[in-house]
Order: C-alpha cells, then sequence, then structure tokens
C-alpha cells in the first residue's frame, strides 16, 4: 500500500503506480498528482477536493461512495469509470483527456467542463449536463437519451449522435458541419 495515511494536504505525487490495490477512506485536499497509474484499483470513501490529475491513467476503477469535488483531469486516461458509484461529484473538469467507457449514467453535473476529450462510448442517459463546455470532444458510440444539454457548448465537438426529440437541447450550441447529426432522427431529406 503507497498511501499510508488518512489524510493528505497540498501533496504531490509523481509516477506512483498501483494495481489491484484497495484505497479506502482517504481524503486527498489539494493534493496533485503526476503521471501516477491507478489500475484496477478500489477507491472506497476517497475524498479529492481541489485535485489536479495530470497525465495520468485511472482505470477500470469502482468509485464506490467517493467524492470529487473541484477536481481538473488533465492529459489523463480514466477509461472504464463508473462515476454512477460516487457519492458526490461537483466541479470536476477534464481537459485533453480519454474517458471512454465510462458511465455518467443519470448524474446531475451541470456546467461539466469536457473540453478537447476523447469520450467514445461513453454513456450520459438521462445525465443534467446542462450549460456545460464540451467543445473539440468525440463522442464517438456514446449514448445520449433523455439527457439534458440545454446550454452546453458542443462547439468543435463531433461523432455525437444526439436525437433533438428525446433529449433537451435548448440553447445549446453546435458548430457546421457536425450539427447536420441533429437531423438524422428527424427523417429529413437534405440535398
Amino acid at each position: 500500500m503507497e498511501f499510508t495515511k488518512h489524510y493528505y494536504f497540498q501533496e504531490q505525487f509523481t509516477r506512483k503506480a498501483l494495481t489491484g490495490e484497495t484505497l479506502d477512506g482517504i481524503k486527498f485536499e489539494e493534493c496533485e498528482f503526476h503521471d501516477c497509474v491507478f489500475i484496477d484499483c478500489k477507491f472506497i470513501r476517497c475524498r479529492f477536493i481541489n485535485c489536479k490529475i495530470i497525465g495520468g491513467i485511472l482505470s477500470a476503477i469502482p468509485l464506490t461512495d467517493s467524492r470529487f469535488v473541484e477536481t481538473a483531469f488533465t492529459g489523463s486516461k480514466a477509461i472504464g469509470l463508473d462515476w454512477t458509484k460516487a457519492q458526490h461529484i461537483e466541479g470536476v473538469s477534464f481537459d485533453k483527456c480519454q474517458i471512454n467507457y465510462s458511465n455518467f449514467r443519470m448524474l446531475k453535473l451541470k456546467k461539466l467542463k469536457m473540453t478537447g476529450c476523447e469520450a467514445k462510448e461513453a454513456d450520459f442517459t438521462e445525465a443534467d449536463l446542462s450549460a456545460g463546455d464540451f467543445s473539440n470532444t468525440d463522442f464517438e458510440k456514446s449514448i445520449f437519451f433523455h439527457t439534458n444539454i440545454s446550454s452546453a457548448d458542443f462547439k468543435g465537438a463531433r461523432n455525437y449522435y444526439i436525437d433533438a426529440r428525446v433529449n433537451i437541447v435548448k440553447k445549446a450550441k453546435f458548430s457546421l458541419p457536425e450539427a447536420l447529426a441533429l437531423l438524422d432522427g428527424l427523417d429529413v431529406v437534405i440535398e
């Protein structure tokens, strides 16, 4: 076990690599993780408050009863995470990250920032993503169903399929030519 304390404040962790470890009840406040790797680990009742995760890998991690508040992921891979298992998520941002195969189903993530990311096969079913920034993100095979994306910014986003009939899209921003995908579910012919 790499983490022996239950509380870390303003500490930096560089190139830590954990596989199959359990982190239980650990609180990280204003900490930075640089190029750290967590694969098949378990985060149980962990707290990440005002943390930065830069260039790291988090893969196949249950986030059981964990909290993420004002946590920024930059240039990281957060792949296959089930965010629905977390206790609380607020002010989380992703910039130039891979968040493929992640589950955000039914979460309230107003003002979520997910810019320049790769979010392939992510599930946003019934999530509230209103007023979020999803610019320049690749949503190939991601699911938007009964999702609230009102006032969200999808400029430069690509490979999304968002059916305007079953999602809330009021005042969402899109750019051409990708915005033509919004017409796919309307059974119209464009010549």
